[in-house]
């Protein structure tokens, strides 16, 4: 059973409330049919019943009748969650009448949901650009204790086996942060390795890339990522971490040898965690395309409870395997507290 085979068993075996709110989208309304007739999860969808029964029956899809399906505009509990948006953000001087309006927006009704415990996870962008799914979530669910930044994390599933745990490794962060200071690297570094144990089941080893290893080279790029590194082991005294390390070091165990001998990460790493977002998402977009190898994500990291953002070219395959994680990231959190 591969990785991907072992989350989806995990949500199948532990099955979380995730909420789609870009429900009456094709590719979106495909992969819930496909996820009920699996019992993957506890699917609600919003949006408007009857464009979303008729869109069923269009694409001959068996199972919708299993979801949760939920009108924002006309749902029972919309005067409950205009009082709760209302109370979260009338500091930042939103009114009552602007908190009902927005309600009606399935991405504000879903953080809704979450905040409110009728659901415990969401994965939109099918539709929807990440700022519009960031916003409310941001808003309204919040960063976890402790955390101040968001990051996305991809699952790089590589042919290489030497490498990682059988050529799997996490990258992070490929799709927030565009330039994180030293304590939200720090941050990152640490939420990306509890997101491989939520998910990889396995003790992360993360390295902190850079183009030094050990004091090779001297500069403030480098220096920030010194500074993290001791700033995430101060995080979480329980992750095995270190940097700099170059890339090579990082995965080689030769070169991680020769370069920073006694090292508990260098050679060994499966998680690698890039300075900034522009070499995160070179990188993984780099290993994907010249590698053949397979991302999965990205898996938002940071939050205090699963919000995934999709690309909008994302396929019916993409938003299942996004929704079973999020099922995993829930059953993980619920474990944390």
């Amino acid at each position: 059973m591969n990785l991907i085979q072992q989350i989806i068993a995990r949500a199948q075996a532990n099955k979380q409330r995730i909420v789609l709110p870009e429900g009456t989208e094709e590719r979106t309304i495909k992969a819930a049919d496909l996820l009920l007739a699996d019992g993957v999860a506890h699917v609600i969808l919003l949006g408007n019943k009857d464009e979303i029964n008729n869109l069923a029956k269009k694409h001959e899809l068996k199972n919708i009748d299993k979801a949760e399906i939920i009108d924002p505009k006309n749902s029972p509990k919309k005067e409950e969650y205009t009082n709760l948006l209302f109370e979260l953000r009338k500091a930042k001087g939103l009114t009552i009448e602007q908190a009902a309006n927005l309600v009606e927006n399935p991405l504000y009704y879903a953080c809704l949901m979450i905040k409110s415990g009728d659901a415990d996870g969401e994965i939109a962008g099918a539709q929807n650009t990440t700022g519009d799914v960031l916003r409310p979530a941001l808003q309204i669910i919040k960063t976890a204790p402790g955390i101040s930044v968001v990051s996305g994390a991809f699952l790089m599933f590589t042919n290489e086996k030497q490498y990682g745990n059988d050529g799997l490794l996490l990258f992070a962060d490929c799709a927030v942060t565009p330039n994180p200071t030293a304590p939200q690297l720090a941050e990152i570094a640490i939420a990306t390795a509890h997101t491989a144990r939520a998910l990889v089941g396995e003790e992360p080893r993360v390295a902190m890339l850079s183009f030094s290893t050990k004091g090779s080279a001297k500069d403030p790029m480098v220096d920030k990522v010194i500074e993290a590194t001791k700033l995430a082991k101060d995080i979480d005294p329980t992750v095995l971490i270190d940097g700099e390390l170059q890339a090579d070091a990082a995965l080689v165990a030769s070169v991680g040898d020769k370069k920073a001998p006694g090292s508990p990460v260098a050679g060994k790493a499966n998680v690698l965690v890039f300075p900034t977002l522009e070499v995160g998402n070179i990188g993984y977009k780099l290993v994907q395309r010249l590698g053949n190898a397979e991302a999965v994500g990205p898996i938002l990291q940071g939050m205090a409870a699963p919000v995934n953002d999709l690309s909008r070219g994302c396929s019916v395959d993409d938003i299942y395997k996004m929704v079973a994680i999020a099922a995993n990231q829930a059953i993980a959190a619920k474990k944390d507290k």
